[in-house]
């Protein structure tokens, strides 16, 4: 249990630290955040024809109300305690790349929905958009991670027993 949680507490300081890096903020982070916005217009342009993005905004063109995706809100953050939990489970690396694929995936889908939702709650009540923003969607998505941890971990404690089993020899 020391060695999970050394290993966890390294791993997510480091990966922290290298995201506060200039260069991995204007060649990752600043990116990946546009890439965040353009994903969310792209998946509202099916309902609604009058939201746009540029850059890190989701915008409504028609009342020209937008949210900005800021550090902290594009799952970058919450993807590093993910990683970092994942590496530091005593599995093998293949488990530990499939469980970060999966878990990529399992973040920025939820945090899309976050931010779409976000969106439209912020045209609809102002004291609203702040509960969800600053109290409900953090815990929403911290919990996210936790349960694909967790799931992970199950999936590949379940198959570690069988795959290391000894064969048995005939007699």
């Amino acid at each position: 249990m020391f060695r999970f949680f050394a290993i966890f507490l390294t791993v997510q300081l480091s990966l922290f630290g290298i995201e506060l890096l200039q260069p991995v903020q204007q060649h990752f982070v600043l990116p990946w955040t546009a890439l965040l916005a353009r994903v969310c217009a792209a998946l509202v342009l099916w309902f609604d024809p009058n939201v746009t993005s540029a850059g890190k905004v989701l915008w409504d063109t028609k009342t020209g109300f937008g949210v900005s995706i800021e550090p902290g809100c594009n799952g970058v953050e919450a993807c590093i305690v993910l990683f970092a939990a994942i590496l530091a489970y005593p599995s093998t690396w293949r488990q530990k790349l499939q469980g970060l694929a999966i878990g990529l995936v399992a973040v920025q889908a939820l945090n899309v929905v976050r931010v779409v939702s976000l969106f439209y709650l912020g045209q609809w009540s102002d004291t609203l958009f702040r509960f969800a923003h600053e109290y409900l969607w953090q815990a929403l998505i911290m919990l996210d991670v936790l349960a694909v941890w967790l799931l992970w971990a199950r999936s590949v404690a379940r198959r570690t027993p069988a795959e290391s089993a000894p064969t048995p020899t005939p007699a």
